[in-house]
């Protein structure tokens, strides 16, 4: 069996600040026939680590989905290619502000999904974490 790992990419838009800790924002493993994209779990924060919009759902899933945009397109991918999403809350009662969000990013691809309710995320004022799995077919 051959290692893939040279074969892996990892991915961290220009903008985003460098990751904190051993992961990547995105990994691009090809496989025969597809290339797959996973997008590790993103929050609300922009290029200076700051978060943005604290404790508001709909505006933290705006952030969140342009951050996931920017990442899906470094490594050549669309939202139209997300086969799979989940998404974290700190309150269920958002469920309704972001999916607003999700359903107008998804339209297209409809992804499978989870919906969680969690009882902290990763910085203090995040109320919207969401990591996706995307796939493009190589049919030639």
């Amino acid at each position: 069996m051959k290692n893939a790992e040279g074969l892996i990419k990892r991915f961290t838009p220009n903008g985003f600040p460098p990751p904190i800790g051993a992961f990547s924002h995105g990994v691009l493993v090809p496989l025969p026939g597809a290339d797959m994209l996973f997008v590790t779990g993103q929050v609300a924060v922009d290029e200076h680590n700051n978060v943005v919009a604290p404790n508001d759902a709909g505006k933290q899933a705006e952030a969140v989905f342009e951050r996931i945009g920017k990442i899906l397109a470094e490594a050549g991918f669309g939202f139209r290619d997300v086969v799979k999403a989940q998404i974290f809350l700190t309150n269920i009662k958002d469920f309704s502000a972001v999916s607003q969000v999700r359903n107008k990013h998804f339209a297209e691809s409809r992804p499978a999904g989870t919906l969680l309710e969690v009882s902290k995320l990763v910085r203090e004022g995040c109320c919207v974490e969401i990591e996706v799995i995307a796939i493009r077919l190589h049919l030639d």
